[in-house]
């Protein structure tokens, strides 16, 4: 099943705070390579959390690479990760719901086609 354009954007903007979320040391280009998308699209869409106030960064105090950044979700960022992780989760359920439905009736198909 193909997602529509708005639904890729929204389920990498979902696995970006998810990825956040679990590992806030996590590299732009880490989050690329497990999204297999563009760096630039990373960055992108984490300037855009930015702004929207859904994201903080700030450089690691310590780090002897200054460039690392820690990102650390605002309350608000939690918020839109749970409605987001909840839109993601009925979307794949009712997905499911047709795979099942496909599945049985493919699986009639063979039985009834077997028997002729």
């Amino acid at each position: 099943m193909s997602l529509s354009p708005a639904q890729q954007r929204e389920e990498i903007r979902c696995r970006i705070l998810r990825m956040i979320d679990d590992n806030p040391g996590i590299s732009q280009r880490e989050m690329a390579s497990h999204l297999g998308v563009s760096l630039g699209k990373v960055n992108y869409i984490l300037r855009a959390l930015k702004d929207k106030g859904l994201l903080k960064a700030g450089n690691f105090l310590s780090s002897d690479n200054k460039k690392a950044y820690l990102y650390l979700l605002t309350p608000r960022g939690i918020a839109e990760k749970v409605e987001i992780s909840r839109r993601f989760l009925d979307r794949k359920k009712r997905e499911y719901a047709l795979l099942k439905a496909e599945l049985k009736r493919l699986e009639e198909e063979l039985n009834r086609d077997a028997v002729k």
